[in-house]
């Protein structure tokens, strides 16, 4: 499966953006799919995902209540729509998909696909 992420940019405190991944080339309900970040000097960290077959998304501490994930299975698309933006948040944030056996959606090493990355910058 190829992943193409998008909708980063600039933004202030306080504001919001809408990411998007869109996946071609394989069955894409088939795969578990999750949001990651990474900002410099720093090590990649899971945002929130879904594991296949399941609509319930799944978060982490830091962006519980600000974040949303969300799905368009006719679109092959997932979208983390994320508010209440903070510097804490300027990252290149990644999606991933996993066609295999997963534990905690967590670790980036149980992910065998990942898109490019989009960057999202948050000034204070």
């Amino acid at each position: 499966v190829q992943l193409q992420a998008s909708g980063g940019g600039l933004v202030q405190a306080g504001g919001s953006l809408r990411l998007s991944c869109a996946a071609s080339g394989g069955t894409f309900s088939s795969y578990h799919m999750g949001w990651f970040r990474q900002a410099p000097g720093k090590e990649r960290e899971f945002v929130a995902g879904f594991r296949r077959y399941n609509s319930n998304g799944l978060y982490a501490d830091s962006v519980k209540g600000r974040f949303t994930i969300s799905k368009d299975n006719a679109k092959n698309t997932v979208y983390l729509q994320m508010n209440s933006l903070t510097a804490e948040d300027t990252a290149v944030y990644l999606c991933a998909a996993s066609d295999g056996t997963i534990w905690t959606m967590s670790r980036p090493d149980e992910y065998g696909y990942w898109g490019q990355g989009t960057q999202v910058t948050v000034s204070s």
